[in-house]
């Protein structure tokens, strides 16, 4: 009986095709579903929750951070990156403890990443907190070498699709979320205005008073210095009523 519930996400077929006949050999596995993209993943693990995701890095559009990002932290399953990452990225792994496996996948360092997720995923593992707390660091290290971010995920309709940033007007914090607003239309996003406003470049966003708990795009607004050395941005125009 399989007691480790395991989902393949890699855009390419052949790759996942070799992670299935791989997972097939070990005893206590399951394939519990496979995607080829990182939009239907996110979907896909809310819905069937594996123990596991085997999870391919660079995919088009929805990548595999992307995917991370999206799912709530809390219920996010235990990750094995599938990478075909260079050197610097995988010591960044490394140095944060993360799971990884380079194409093309080597049968016994993947049944010992099968092990370890076995292992912080027992009762008595402790682990899937503190792997949770890893990944989210290497995501954030990974993501700071990319330079600012040029578009977010957001869910539109049951589907995450990616919003170009500059189609973002202004953004207000909700809790621990963030509510976009773009061209009349809202999107929550799953993470603090304090990490939102480090991912976007200063350039494009700007908060109109050091208190404010809004980004404005800069389309709306103009740098202004007083003679006492004051600085600050004022409004040009309003973004949408009710700001």
């Amino acid at each position: 009986m399989a007691d480790l519930r395991v989902m393949i996400v890699d855009d390419e077929p052949l790759a996942r095709a070799g992670l299935r006949q791989l997972l097939a050999e070990l005893p206590g596995v399951e394939v519990a579903g496979e995607c080829g993209g990182g939009a239907e993943a996110v979907t896909a693990i809310e819905r069937e929750r594996p123990d596991v995701v085997l999870l391919d890095i660079a995919m088009p559009e929805v990548d595999g951070f992307d995917v991370l990002e999206a799912l709530d932290p809390a219920d996010r399953p235990a990750v094995v990156f599938v990478t075909a990452y260079a050197e610097h990225a995988v010591r960044a792994f490394e140095v944060n403890a993360v799971d990884y496996v380079l194409k093309p996948a080597d049968p016994e360092r993947l049944r010992a990443a099968l092990g370890r997720a076995r292992e912080r995923l027992a009762p008595d593992g402790g682990g899937r907190e503190a792997l949770a707390a890893r990944i989210d660091e290497l995501v954030a290290t990974l993501r700071s070498r990319e330079g600012y971010a040029s578009r977010l995920l957001v869910r539109h309709q049951d589907r995450l699709v990616p919003l170009p940033v500059e189609a973002i007007d202004w953004s207000e914090a909700a809790d621990n979320y963030v509510r976009l607003h773009a061209g009349g239309q809202r999107h929550l996003l799953r993470e603090t205005m304090k990490h939102l406003e480090q991912r976007l470049d200063p350039a494009r966003f700007a908060r109109i008073h050091r208190s404010t708990r809004r980004l404005i795009s800069r389309r709306f607004c103009s740098s202004m210095r007083g003679s006492t050395g004051f600085s600050g941005v004022v409004l040009t125009a309003w973004p949408l009523a009710g700001l």
